[in-house]
């Protein structure tokens, strides 16, 4: 069921197109595909049908949920196919990057970063870029699948403690181990933060 109380409509999965060597971050992506379906609630992606990326989408679609997929157009024979992008309930294919990581922005009212690479890394910290710039409050979640996120948590500790991250209230990003606890989390603090929504159009126009 939806909780209506609580701005969350749709979720932005970001995760890796390879498998990986650990089973279980597969097995995160399909339950939380499904969790996200059972939620009433949208997943927005990188469109990707391979990896990780194509376990979180199917574990939507294979539950009855919606998909926004979102691609620029060189990648689309590299992380997807035509046919299975095909399945999707929304494609959008974009010139290039920054038009897909804006798009992404706009569509989603939280962020999910799963196991992944380096551009699943700069996508997540991108998305903390902008919350500590102060434009959005969108809850930000780090799967912390197997401890899979440990050094980058411990990173952030780092910069912190040095003096780099300037506005730390803002850069505080939920860690969470479980994967059925992410939607209940990103409910609850939703709930609790009282401010401006980052998907107003004025402050998308400033990012």
């Amino acid at each position: 069921m939806t909780d209506d109380s609580v701005p969350i409509r749709s979720i932005c999965v970001y995760c890796g197109s390879r498998p990986g060597r650990d089973p279980s971050h597969m097995a995160a992506g399909r339950e939380l595909g499904k969790n996200i379906a059972e939620s009433g609630l949208r997943l927005v992606y990188g469109g990707g049908t391979k990896g990780i990326m194509g376990a979180v989408a199917s574990g939507v679609l294979s539950h009855g949920g919606q998909v926004t997929g979102i691609i620029p157009e060189f990648l689309v024979d590299m992380e997807a196919t035509r046919h299975s992008l095909g399945q999707l309930d929304e494609l959008i294919i974009t010139p290039d990057m920054h038009t897909r990581k804006h798009t992404m922005f706009e569509r989603a009212d939280a962020f999910v970063a799963l196991p992944g690479g380096i551009g699943t890394l700069e996508e997540i910290v991108e998305i903390m870029t902008w919350g500590q710039l102060g434009r959005h409050e969108k809850p930000m979640v780090f799967a912390n699948i197997n401890g899979f996120w440990d050094p980058m948590m411990e990173l952030i500790r780092h910069m912190t403690e040095e003096g780099f991250v300037h506005t730390a209230h803002r850069v505080q990003p939920l860690v969470i181990d479980k994967v059925a606890d992410i939607i209940p989390a990103i409910r609850k603090h939703a709930a609790e933060t009282v401010g401006s929504r980052g998907g107003e159009e004025a402050v998308i126009a400033k990012l």
